[in-house]
């Protein structure tokens, strides 16, 4: 017998369909918690089945669902079955097979288990703790500098209204000192009601490493800015208010992408695979942390294409009759962010770097990919199109590289 339970997993529950084998379904579905007295039941139903198939252990099938499914899954490892992960554009496709047009819990838990005869399903390889970690980190980075991001022009554009002068007066607008300053003297008027002395003395105690003539010299700029300013008596104190909070916010996502950028590099450094990557000219250690936190186990693929295919950049294909198109685009159903990673991968690795000092030659950082990225442009293929084949050829180097432990050999 080959016994299997299909778990169609939503917020906080699961509907549970067992086959004791193909075509034969196992009592009626049901549905469980996911909580400590829920995911016993589970386990009673588990041993169930067991002992009903002879003393064959049954497999678990479920969807990839966000983080629903994570629950279930903790409890299937702790209690070492074997569970299979199954991606719903896979899982979508068995069910509109039928038919009948018949949507709920109990028709896809028995779906689900349907797959399993149908299809051959591998069981789920586990990742290393260490690259989860990296993964929940790296994600979190890129989430909080996105709303980083917005906050950013939130504050670039209300800063038109009150003080636009005031950008010209430190290198960055968002440097730490500039915020500071900003929150301490947020208009002109704030400006001009302290002397050239004062205002000094406050920009020299936000930025201790710098010298008391750049301080004075911040402070002067500031009071030309303050005098330039066409909004001398602002009018809505709420857009002053607002300024402060953005400020105090941006200031805030600062500090919490340095200690998530701190912690990524402590743990980071403690992978091989990381060293490994960042030895291919164009990785840096965010890309690198990235790529290999989203990738995770490469032995969890079998062949390059596989990781090609899980980074969503081979291309569809489509023919019928006597039609084969000829524009085809990739297929984008991997990991979006392992996507992003590739591509400013490529485009660090095809851009030119600093002519050396003896000659007038141009040198790219990644030499070999920049000659596989020519020859296509060459070739007559679009920008975007000789990009995406060097990200291609980019994994094919990276599941190399992880598969032989060996370092990036650059040819000059």
């Amino acid at each position: 017998m080959n016994p299997v339970i299909g778990l169609d997993v939503s917020k906080g529950e699961s509907q549970v369909q067992a086959f004791l084998d193909k075509g034969r379904p196992y009592r009626k579905s049901f549905s469980i918690k996911h909580t400590t007295e829920g995911l016993g039941s589970l386990l009673e139903f588990l041993k169930e089945v067991e002992s009903s198939a002879g003393g064959y252990q049954p497999s678990v099938v479920l969807e990839s669902t966000g983080h629903y499914h994570i629950p279930v899954i903790h409890f299937l490892e702790e209690q070492n079955y074997v569970y299979i992960v199954v991606n719903p554009l896979i899982s979508h496709r068995a069910k509109s097979s039928s038919l009948r047009k018949v949507k709920t819990d109990a028709v896809d838990a028995y779906h689900l288990c349907e797959l399993f005869y149908k299809e051959e399903l591998e069981p789920y390889k586990k990742r290393g703790i260490q690259l989860l970690n990296l993964r929940n980190l790296t994600r979190q980075q890129e989430s909080i500098a996105e709303i980083s991001a917005k906050t950013k022009l939130q504050l670039h554009s209300l800063l038109d209204q009150v003080f636009p002068e005031y950008r010209g007066v430190f290198g960055s607008l968002y440097s730490k000192v500039s915020l500071l300053t900003l929150l301490a003297f947020p208009t002109s008027e704030a400006v001009l009601s302290v002397s050239e002395k004062e205002l000094s003395e406050k920009i020299g105690s936000l930025c201790m490493s710098r010298s008391e003539l750049w301080a004075k010299e911040r402070a002067e700029k500031l009071k030309d800015a303050a005098l330039r300013n066409p909004f001398q008596n602002n009018l809505y104190q709420s857009h002053i208010f607002n300024l402060e909070l953005l400020v105090n916010m941006v200031l805030q996502y600062q500090e919490h992408l340095s200690k998530i950028a701190a912690e990524i590099d402590a743990l980071a450094k403690e992978i091989e695979e990381y060293h490994i990557l960042q030895s291919i000219p164009g990785i840096g250690e965010k890309i690198a942390a990235t790529i290999i936190s989203e990738i995770g186990e490469i032995d969890r693929f079998s062949d390059a294409k596989k990781l090609v295919a899980f980074a969503g950049v081979d291309p569809s294909v489509y023919s019928s009759g006597k039609f084969t198109a000829s524009v085809n685009r990739i297929t984008k159903r991997g990991s979006c962010r392992l996507r992003h990673a590739l591509y400013m991968a490529v485009q660090s690795g095809i851009r030119d770097s600093r002519k050396k000092k003896t000659t007038d030659e141009i040198i790219a950082r990644n030499k070999r990919l920049r000659e596989f990225y020519d020859k296509k442009r060459e070739e007559g293929k679009p920008f975007r199109v000789a990009v995406i084949a060097c990200v291609n050829k980019l994994l094919h180097w990276i599941y190399a590289l992880l598969k032989s432990r060996t370092n990036f050999q650059d040819i000059d």
